[in-house]
């Protein structure tokens, strides 16, 4: 495992597309833009987003998800079995379609902006979902990488629409099965072409604990979703285990946030993470990757013998946060854990979608300067 410096730096995962690249994705999903033209776009945009990072002088770099539409709805164009289907279409088929209506309006989300992978029938890999986003940049530098990926329990409940899957899979555990397989296929393959850090993204776990088991969040698949909300964070923690069984050549986390599709932070959830302090401090994963830049977020808890991934900017805004904050944050941290098991990152990513941006390039390399001449500063 590559040596790293104390308070290594790092991202997330996602970066803002350029228009070009939008456009491409674009031409792309219409189906007027042959695959290879597309990957000649997004290869010069995974360049541009690798020289940014390391211009900032970042430790672990990602390829800035430049390939995907959203973080989890890419999985679509990888699964059989699988289609993306707009939040428009998918309030013609659910059943609350009130419900599902008023969520969209509560969270300022346009119903034709947002796409969600929906189960239509048996789920296989078609390709790796992330192994050719790897081999790129391995040719392109010589810094660790790390590869995002979604976790077993966003993918189970964004995939799970019942009114279109339990033809095909009768309850979320047995999809849940297919899920799981699939991901440990695609974590030996990053392991075998040499991943440093594999990390399972799963937001929708904060939405639990913060909303008494009432989906509010851009999963509205979820809508599916009735179990307690102990019932629920039992059931992803066990996936997630399962996922990551084994996989200790590698460094691996989970990363838990409150959403990230707005820069209206009224619209996103509010809360400490006591209340997944238990599933979270089970879960097998070497690094929790948490947001504490927001006030939102309340105090950093210890988890006894993890590694924290210590969200330090506010990717949502454009206020800068100075490299004293940065550091007055590390403080605070280093009470409860090591140095050397303190990792920095911001809360998010910069452009968890491609059609909705929350950060502008410009911002997000300045970000990544001022994280970097703050932990320059404490090493």
């Amino acid at each position: 495992m590559t040596e790293l410096p104390l308070f290594p730096v790092t991202t997330v995962g996602s970066w803002p597309r350029s228009p070009a690249l939008l456009k491409a994705q674009k031409l792309k999903r219409l189906g007027r833009l042959p695959l290879e033209e597309f990957d000649l776009a997004a290869d010069k945009a995974v360049l541009e987003v690798l020289r940014q990072q390391e211009e900032a002088g970042v430790d672990i770099v990602t390829d800035g998800e430049q390939r995907r539409d959203n973080f989890y709805s890419f999985v679509a164009e990888k699964l059989e079995g699988v289609r993306l289907m707009t939040l428009a279409e998918l309030a013609e088929v659910v059943e609350d379609r009130a419900g599902f209506e008023k969520i969209l309006q509560t969270l300022d989300v346009p119903a034709y902006s947002l796409s969600n992978p929906s189960c239509v029938g048996k789920i296989r890999r078609r390709e790796p979902l992330a192994l050719n986003e790897l081999e790129f940049l391995k040719k392109h530098t010589t810094k660790p990488i790390k590869v995002p990926l979604p976790g077993p329990y966003l993918l189970t409940r964004s995939m799970f629409v019942k009114e279109i899957t339990r033809g095909v899979y009768s309850t979320k555990a047995l999809l849940a099965e297919e899920v799981v397989a699939m991901l440990r296929e695609e974590i030996e393959d990053l392991i075998a072409a040499g991943a440093s850090f594999i990390q399972l993204d799963e937001p929708v776990l904060t939405e639990l604990v913060f909303t008494q088991g009432q989906t509010r969040t851009f999963m509205c698949a979820a809508l599916a979703a009735r179990q307690k909300p102990e019932e629920e964070l039992e059931f992803a923690t066990t996936l997630i285990n399962r996922v990551l069984e084994g996989f200790d050549s590698v460094r691996t986390g989970v990363h838990v946030c409150r959403g990230n599709w707005s820069r209206d932070e009224s619209t996103l959830l509010r809360g400490s993470y006591y209340p997944l302090r238990s599933s979270l401090g089970r879960m097998d994963a070497r690094q929790l990757v948490l947001e504490y830049a927001t006030e939102r977020a309340g105090d950093v808890l210890p988890f006894d013998g993890k590694e924290l991934g210590l969200g330090v900017v506010n990717p949502r805004t454009d206020e800068m946060e100075s490299s004293e904050t940065i550091r007055r944050s590390i403080d605070g941290a280093l009470t409860h854990y090591p140095a050397e098991s303190i990792f920095l990152n911001p809360d998010c990513g910069f452009g968890t979608f491609s059609n909705r941006p929350i950060a502008s390039s410009e911002i997000a390399f300045r970000k990544l300067q001022v994280m970097v001449e703050a932990a320059q500063s404490l090493r």
